[in-house]
């Protein structure tokens, strides 16, 4: 008898009132097909729900990838004073510093910045003792052939800029194996400048526009800025003006590096030395930068 009045019970529970609900709502016969009709449509209904939340999420992911910059440009300051502060020497510090490169460029990639310059060596460096400057060089050698797999595993396309003629030979090579391994990628573009010098960047320009001007392939009034861009070593990439400009060290100017592609770029200047810029760090240099952006009414 308990067992007949539970299932009675079950049924007025589960079929019967809903099932009257139903009918009511729809303003249809009850039965157990109008039933399944307003289930399928309370379905559907959720899934169309479910595909706009999934839409607006998408747009929101949108909008806050636009407001990142495309071209983050950085000056990597600070190995030697974090080595003495640590009380290492200076190749320590070096190598630290080389470690976060990479670090920092997966953190990059990974927030969607598409371009990612690097003023690892300046011209100015070569003035420093010859066991440091033999020291890097070494560095750079050993990155280039550790690090390549993963630029290829990742699809990053590496250039390097600056002035050639005193890298070492062994040096020049793997930077030509490594832009040659890597120049199809598109969309992750890292840059690095070695031996590099803005006001060398713009000589070497108004060289080549020269020579074309002598030998009657441009003409003078033709030269306007968009023509001095390409022939900039920037013209490698895609976005060749950085948006950002990053100095680690807490020095406020930017020391030959990109003078004339930074005439318009957000300075930021962290008082953090480069091997402890990590990516707390990164993200607050973007917090400011999305600030800045809305504050003065620019591209967000």
């Amino acid at each position: 008898m308990v067992s007949l009045f539970s299932v009675v019970l079950t049924f007025i529970a589960i079929i019967l009132i809903p099932g009257l609900f139903i009918s009511r709502r729809l303003s249809v016969p009850f039965s157990i097909r109008n039933i399944l009709r307003f289930i399928k449509l309370a379905a559907s209904q959720n899934d169309d729900e479910e595909e706009r939340n999934e839409k607006r999420g998408t747009m929101g992911e949108k909008e806050k990838r636009g407001g990142l910059p495309k071209h983050v440009a950085i000056i990597l300051d600070g190995n030697r004073r974090w080595a003495q502060k640590q009380g290492l020497g200076t190749s320590d510090g070096h190598k630290a510093g080389a470690r976060r490169v990479i670090e920092n460029a997966k953190d990059c990639f990974a927030m969607g910045i598409n371009t990612v310059s690097l003023f690892a060596f300046s011209t100015e460096n070569w003035a420093r003792p010859e066991d440091e400057v033999n020291g890097l060089m070494s560095l750079f050698e050993e990155n280039f052939r550790s690090e390549l797999p993963f630029f290829q595993r990742d699809k990053i396309k590496i250039s390097v800029i600056g002035n050639r003629t005193k890298i070492p030979q062994s040096l020049l090579g793997l930077i030509k194996e490594t832009e040659e391994a890597t120049k199809s990628y598109e969309g992750k573009h890292l840059i690095l400048a070695i031996d590099y010098s803005g006001k060398f960047d713009i000589l070497q320009a108004c060289k080549s526009l020269a020579q074309k001007a002598k030998n009657g392939l441009i003409q003078v009034e033709d030269i306007d800025e968009s023509v001095i861009d390409k022939e900039l070593m920037t013209n490698c990439c895609e976005f060749p003006n950085p948006d950002l400009l990053i100095r680690t060290s807490g020095e406020q100017r930017i020391s030959n590096f990109f003078l004339w592609q930074s005439a318009y770029t957000e300075l930021y200047f962290p008082n953090v030395l480069w091997p402890d810029f990590g990516e707390a760090e990164y993200l607050q240099a973007l917090t400011w930068y999305q600030q800045r952006q809305r504050r003065f009414g620019r591209r967000v």
